[in-house]
């Protein structure tokens, strides 16, 4: 059995705290109380309960840490101590349409030297299946107690590539079908299923050959984009930069289909 370090217990057992009351809610979806927040952006009780259970938990095992949240935002805690970002219900639209594929994601930001956060832990916990990917910096990345490696595969034509795609109120349409139109008649094939968290996990555990989004949050990309590089991937933004959180634009992938789609991308971008 493999031993990870006790904050990935720490976060596993938030995220396995918060999880039965997002079961039960999910099965009872007819019945959530849901607000707008957005166009085509919502909040359920569901959401925000799961993000309560993770704050107090949290907040507990590591006093003082400071909190980036989906739903509250950002808490403040001691300069000199990492924080947390977290989506406590990665895939929120899924879950009130009845659609199995959601996540709670958990990440650990440290400051570095020169004042840069860097991701150190993830954790990518599905309720419904009971997969809990997790990653730590320089340890590699886990499904439970196995090995994550990225897909081996380097022709697109063999490829499963992930996306984002706009919507109503979301996103850049013009870019989203330039980049669209130069990447599908490369690759076998295109699946966008509502859950970026999801998506990456899938790419490090070699499900997906790629993934390509913009527009994310730091909390949809934080804990994949570890799992990703730990699971040996490469995950950048769009013009192969380091920072891809900074940029709100995420393209992750083995090295050799990184390479390939990062052309296609550059193309399309021209």
């Amino acid at each position: 059995m493999v031993a990870h370090s006790g904050l990935i217990t720490v976060m596993e057992r938030a995220a396995r705290k918060a999880a039965p009351r997002l079961r039960r809610d999910f099965n009872e979806v007819q019945q959530l109380q849901v607000s707008r927040k957005g166009p085509a952006d919502f909040v359920s009780m569901a959401d925000q309960r799961a993000e309560r259970t993770l704050y107090e938990e949290l907040s507990k095992a590591r006093p003082g840490w400071g909190f980036l949240l989906e739903e509250a935002g950002e808490i403040e805690g001691d300069p000199d101590k990492p924080r947390w970002i977290i989506d406590p219900l990665d895939g929120t639209t899924n879950f009130l349409h009845g659609i199995p594929h959601f996540a709670i994601s958990i990440a650990v930001e440290d400051r570095r030297p020169d004042g840069r956060g860097e991701i150190t832990q993830a954790l990518v916990y599905q309720p419904l299946t009971d997969e809990s990917f997790w990653a730590e910096k320089g340890r590699g990345a886990w499904l439970q107690d196995g090995r994550l490696r990225v897909s081996a595969r380097r022709d697109l034509a063999d490829c499963l590539v992930a996306t984002g795609i706009p919507f109503l109120g979301h996103g850049n349409f013009p870019e989203w079908s330039r980049i669209f139109g130069a990447i599908a008649p490369e690759v076998a094939g295109i699946r966008r299923l509502g859950a970026a968290a999801l998506d990456l996990a899938w790419v490090a555990a070699g499900r997906y050959d790629g993934f390509w989004e913009s527009g994310l949050k730091p909390w949809d990309a934080a804990a994949g984009l570890l799992l990703v590089r730990e699971a040996g991937g490469y995950a950048t933004d769009y013009r192969g930069g380091d920072r891809p959180i900074e940029r709100k634009e995420l393209l992750a992938a083995n090295q050799a289909v990184h390479s390939r789609l990062h052309k296609l991308l550059a193309n399309a971008l021209r």
